[in-house]
């Protein structure tokens, strides 16, 4: 009986009863032609992987080569979003940040707009008109709490304090984030180093960044201590959960005017630095701070029309209605800044250990007692932190108010469309993750004499890879088999089929998934196989005719899992 334990290429030496057993089951059929001819196929790609090995050192596999294909990735109706180019850092930070302008029109998430010209004119070009820079000229506002209030970085954490004294046990679970946004904080948290929670824990310590403070106990501005309510005799006639409720609504305002001050901070001190700006390219600078000055812009308007409101009435009726009306215009914001977060995050520790022009000044500014000790990278994840923040605020809020209350209806649909910004922040973080896998991977392939594919498409992404064995057999009439290693790329669209050399995958076959791919169970024990072996069958490779191999997995598990996810269960 032929043993199956090792591992290595060509270790294979089967009994002639081995092949008989093959070609009785299948009967001379193409199958059987095409194991036998797999051998020398195999054996001359890895002679010309061998000679390409040199030139693959000195040419690369540049973006500039992907280019065609990366084309394909969006449609050329979608807005730019020029941060994605960054996806490359997260990557291989060898990668020069100006030749990635290229790849900037491809990996996009389409809401982001912001200084889309950025590339097209220099800033300094006279007569030039930045969109931004008038749209915050048009909000003529200064509001009543912002100096109240502490930096957004440290509400979050004295607003935790505080639930923690004023609930009981019971209430407990009413900290915790809904599980929906667990997916979103784990990805962000693995990619930015965002604490899971941002009211649990304090930003991490960065090489850049001073050591962290306590968090100050100065109480903030509670609704009853304000002037406007103490003077209307209104506190000895509602109960303790009206009072409540107002209170909740009021920390609403209170934590927008402090998450505000703290944007302003993000955008007059950093963003507006020129020094800093100077130690950055373009695109670098546009990818550090994204769209952040335009966050800003919507929150003062937000905190506007909360402050009108509750100037018009100290007992304020409602706050769902102006969430409501803000979402549109959060959502269009909110989603790409989450989404690039990551490549916020890439660049930062890129330019840290890169630049020490850059980690120069940025230490400089972040000692600077206007940031009250608190680094760059916290002010840059504040919109993430604030996003999921709103949601518990208003289930709050909504857990205050009487059932039958007007305002029940439109607190109920602002909380659904602040989670539906939250679930797409979620799915673009997903969908830049399998770009950035795309990117790397096509990188990695090379196809040789093979008929090559476009790897980076819309919609494409990776569902399963790894490495296993393919019989072959030496030789028409010849009694040895051997099982040379492959790899397969399984993607939702598209199965690739490759010998890993070093890091790179030469190419072997490839066929569209699951139009001309499928599975078949082997007799294995009859045919005298190892048990892990199955049949793949491609009704159409990459030379427009049919072929089939056994592949052999390392383990029970990869055998089950592979024949799942190849027969397109998933």
């Amino acid at each position: 009986m032929a043993q199956f334990g090792s591992r290595e290429e060509n270790s294979y030496s089967l009994s002639s009863s081995v092949i008989a057993n093959l070609r009785s089951y299948f009967r001379n059929s193409p199958l059987m032609h095409n194991v036998i001819s797999q051998l020398p196929t195999m054996k001359e790609r890895e002679q010309h992987s061998s000679i390409l090995e040199n030139n693959s050192e000195e040419d690369g596999v540049g973006l500039d080569e992907s280019g065609d294909s990366l084309n394909q990735l969006e449609d050329s109706s979608s807005p730019i979003d020029v941060s994605s180019a960054i996806s490359s850092v997260a990557l291989k930070s060898t990668w020069d940040l100006d030749e990635m302008h290229s790849v900037s029109k491809l990996l996009s998430v389409p809401e982001l707009e912001e200084d889309s010209s950025l590339f097209d004119q220099d800033e300094g070009s006279e007569g030039a008109v930045d969109p931004v820079a008038e749209e915050e000229r048009s909000v003529s506002f200064q509001s009543k709490y912002i100096h109240i209030f502490p930096l957004y970085q440290d509400y979050s954490l004295q607003a935790m304090r505080d639930d923690l004294h004023r609930l009981d046990k019971r209430f407990v679970s009413e900290l915790i984030t809904p599980q929906y946004l667990q997916g979103l904080q784990s990805h962000l948290g693995a990619l930015c180093n965002v604490p899971s929670s941002p009211r649990l824990h304090p930003p991490e310590a960065t090489p850049s960044s001073p050591p962290p403070q306590p968090v100050r106990v100065t109480p903030c501005t509670l609704w009853q201590d304000l002037d406007e309510v103490k003077a209307s005799g209104l506190l000895s006639s509602l109960t303790t959960r009206e009072i409540r409720l107002q209170e909740s609504m009021f920390e609403l305002i209170g934590s927008e005017a402090s998450y505000l001050r703290s944007l302003g901070v993000a955008v007059s001190h950093f963003h507006a630095s020129k020094p800093l700006k100077q130690t950055l390219s373009q695109m670098e600078h546009h990818v550090l701070f994204s769209n952040i000055r335009r966050v800003r812009a919507a929150s003062e308007k937000f905190l506007m029309d909360l402050e009108m409101r509750l100037g018009e009435s100290v007992l304020m009726s409602q706050v769902g209605d102006i969430v409501l009306q803000h979402c549109p215009e959060f959502h269009t914001l909110y989603v790409p800044y989450v989404t690039n977060m990551m490549y916020q995050e890439a660049l930062i520790n890129q330019l840290l250990q890169q630049n020490r022009d850059f980690l120069y000044l940025l230490k400089k500014l972040e000692s600077d007692p206007v940031c009250q000790r608190q680094s760059l990278k916290s002010f840059l994840v504040l919109p993430f932190q604030r996003i999921t923040r709103v949601k518990l605020l208003l289930e709050n809020i909504l857990k205050l108010t009487e059932p039958d209350s007007d305002s029940v209806s439109e607190l109920e649909k602002a909380i659904e469309a602040i989670h539906e910004i939250v679930a797409e922040c979620d799915k673009g973080v997903r969908k830049m993750k399998r770009i950035e896998e795309l990117v790397c991977l096509e990188t990695l392939l090379d196809f040789g004499k093979v008929k090559s594919v476009p790897l980076v498409v819309s919609g494409r992404f990776l569902v399963h890879q790894g490495p296993m064995r393919q019989l072959t057999v030496e030789g028409t009439h010849s009694s040895r088999t051997s099982f040379i290693s492959v790899h397969l790329h399984l993607f939702n669209d598209l199965l690739i089929i490759s010998s890993k050399k070093d890091q790179q995958f030469m190419v072997l076959d490839h066929a569209e998934f699951p139009t001309h791919v499928r599975t078949e169970r082997l007799k294995t024990e009859v045919l005298g196989l190892p048990p892990d072996s199955f049949l793949l069958h491609l009704s159409r490779s990459q030379t427009g005719h049919p072929t089939a191999m056994i592949l052999v997995t390392y383990t029970r598990s990869d055998k089950e899992a592979w024949m799942k996810v190849l027969s397109g269960k998933q």
